[in-house]
């Protein structure tokens, strides 16, 4: 019984196809992510210039520049004092206006009486990290320049309110009762101050 063995024939492999074109659409597409990064980082980063950030650049001016005065020759036998360089003094801040103090305190007053609310609903330690969070807030809201008109008052109520954060933080270490009236009053008084 001779079985029969198929005949084994060898057939040529096909080639493969070429990618080179695919090959170089990536690479050239990797090349442009690159240079894009790369501007985008050039033109988005501040660089250091040497000048300190937020200081305007030095410029020319009328106004700043200094006369040179002639200075007296002593004559021998007299002694003078040096004359003292005057001193350029920073112009006054400006007044701001009461819209945009108020667009800069509303976000601190709007969290005040949100972290307020969060205070009278949590234990001791939660209360103690708000507290803190919110002193800081307030320390924030006493360093922003107020308009003139409201600045007394401003200042005052400012105070007050960090002074009742205070009483409220010594309420919270001592494990006591925490009443936030006093405080929720004094914020609602600097939100009716700049008009919220």
């Amino acid at each position: 019984m001779s079985e029969q063995q198929p005949d084994v024939r060898w057939a040529p492999i096909p080639p493969k196809p070429r990618n080179r074109g695919r090959v170089w659409l990536i690479v050239g597409l990797s090349v442009a992510a690159v240079i894009i990064v790369a501007l985008l980082l050039f033109f988005l980063i501040p660089r250091d210039d040497g000048q300190p950030v937020g200081t305007p650049t030095p410029t020319a001016s009328s106004s700043a520049t200094q006369i040179p005065t002639p200075t007296p020759t002593p004559t021998p036998g007299t002694t003078t004092a040096p004359e003292p360089n005057p001193v350029d003094t920073p112009p006054p801040p400006a007044d701001p206006d009461l819209a945009f103090f108020r667009g800069q305190v509303q976000p601190w007053l709007d969290d005040a009486l949100a972290g307020l609310d969060f205070v009278a609903d949590s234990d001791d330690s939660e209360a103690l990290t708000i507290i803190d969070t919110l002193q800081g807030d307030a320390q924030r809201l006493g360093g922003t320049q107020p308009p003139s008109a409201i600045e007394t008052e401003w200042q005052d109520g400012v105070a007050a309110y960090a002074a009742s954060l205070e009483d409220l933080r010594e309420a919270a270490s001592a494990g006591d009762s925490l009443s936030v009236g006093d405080s929720r009053t004094r914020a609602n008084a600097l939100r009716n101050l700049v008009g919220l």
